[in-house]
């Protein structure tokens, strides 16, 4: 059956359920806060769209799924946006480029040490778990600090390997520093740690967890040396294999499942530190975790089993160090959440101070959209970016007038309204700094 073809010349957006979102940064006060920092760069000519304004709409680009450059032109034209968060006009992609490349190794420094400061301030929060961690990003073409270094998906090519910290416990980031591809995961931690520390004045830090790529004499130092708590996967080395493969006091915690813990000394500490060793057997764990003792291939009874060992300050029992230890691999969740949804490893410039600053800002919208999640979704399993997107944001709408009195009309079925309104209703009890719900 045809249809007949009719117009209309009302404005329609399909992002109607961005209002959430502005919503939630007008509790926040986050544009207010933009608009008094002095360390945002400024527009050179007074035809240039507001700083706040890129940084916004930015943000708005990201959460509608873009995650390029050339993708932020996906809002350009939508009117019912541009009257939802008060813009004039939309900016193109290339105004994005111009004016992130403003920044700088000062700039950065200055403008994120405020603006993570600042929203950490905002949850009455504390003492928190933090998780450190790096990533492999591929580049193509030519970028600064693409360079060829340890690459597990795309071998011999150059990659950027960033460093991140994370806040497990409201799964949110709180810094991120951009490294050249060729350095390792350790490299230039000191100065990442303390900055990191820095961006969380005025929080406790009560626990640290970091994979084996951190484990060396000088992190552990640096952390002893502050007095922080600490859990860090071991490298198996051939003396710490050596020091496994002699301990024989195990005990059982579940089929399959065996847990050990003993001091030791590795060249060049000035002490013992404690070691804990988990084993699972594979026949009864076959999708265990965990690596085989190398110097001990041809023995039958070791190669039953696979190994995973920690270097820890806690005096809490074994099996809780482990299993605090476990929480960990939620920050692979968080980069690989980053990357899928909010495009981590896909916006590229040939600025490498512009680049740190523009993943800088997708973390800020990270930590905003963790925070709705947390707020007003209040689900028991915290849905993805892509699946509110779909499910809230990307929604019919066009504005019409009541008197003086702007409507925004969303379209959304009958049986579906009270949800949506339950949602809305939210927000009227939410007051900033934020007290979490325990």
């Amino acid at each position: 059956m045809d249809f007949k073809i009719e117009y209309t010349d009302k404005e329609l957006s399909s992002w109607g359920g961005m209002e959430f979102m502005k919503r939630l940064m007008v509790k926040t006060c986050i544009l207010d806060f933009l608009e008094k920092m002095d360390s945002l760069p400024t527009q050179g000519s007074n035809r240039g769209y507001s700083p706040v304004q890129l940084i916004c709409s930015f943000w708005v680009s990201i959460w509608c799924g873009g995650n390029k450059y050339s993708h932020l032109e996906i809002l350009r034209h939508d009117n019912v946006l541009k009257k939802l968060f008060g813009w004039k006009e939309m900016a193109g992609y290339k105004a994005y480029l111009r004016y992130f490349d403003k920044f700088n190794l000062a700039t950065n420094q200055r403008v994120f040490q405020q603006l993570y400061e600042w929203f950490f301030n905002q949850l009455k929060f504390d003492n928190y778990t933090l998780d450190f961690d790096s990533t492999i990003m591929t580049r193509y073409g030519e970028q600064q600090g693409a360079k060829k270094g340890y690459n597990p998906t795309k071998k011999g090519r150059n990659s950027h390997h960033p460093l991140l910290a994370f806040v497990a416990d409201c799964r949110m980031v709180a810094n991120l520093w951009m490294r050249p591809g060729n350095t390792s995961s350790s490299s230039n931690f000191e100065g990442f740690f303390l900055d990191t520390l820095a961006k969380l004045k005025g929080k406790k830090v009560g626990l640290i967890r970091m994979d084996s790529g951190f484990y060396n004499k000088g992190i552990l130092d640096l952390l002893e040396s502050k007095s922080l708590n600490y859990i860090i996967a071991v490298r198996f080395y051939l003396p710490i294999q050596r020091a496994v493969c002699d301990h024989k006091t195990w005990l059982n915690i579940s089929k399959g499942l065996d847990i050990a813990e003993f001091d030791y000394q590795a060249e060049g500490w000035e002490s013992a530190r404690r070691i804990v060793v988990v084993r699972q057997l594979k026949a009864d764990r076959p999708k265990a975790t965990g690596k085989q003792l190398s110097l001990f291939d041809d023995n039958v009874e070791l190669g039953k089993y696979r190994y995973s060992a920690y270097v820890t300050n806690l005096t809490l029992p074994s099996k809780v160090v482990w299993d605090s230890y476990k929480g960990r691999a939620d920050s692979e969740n968080r980069i690989k959440e980053l990357k899928e949804d909010f495009g981590m490893d896909s916006f590229a410039t040939t600025n490498f101070y512009a680049l740190e600053a523009t993943l800088n800002f997708i973390m800020i919208a990270y930590n905003l959209m963790s925070l709705f999640k947390q707020v007003i979704v209040q689900t028991k399993v915290q849905p993805q970016l892509k699946t509110l997107r779909y499910k809230l944001f990307a929604t019919a709408s066009y504005i019409t007038k009541n008197g003086n009195q702007r409507v925004l009309n969303l379209a959304i079925a009958i049986k579906n309204r009270k949800w949506w309104d339950g949602l809305f209703g939210k927000y009227d009890d939410i007051v900033f700094p934020y007290q979490f719900q325990t």
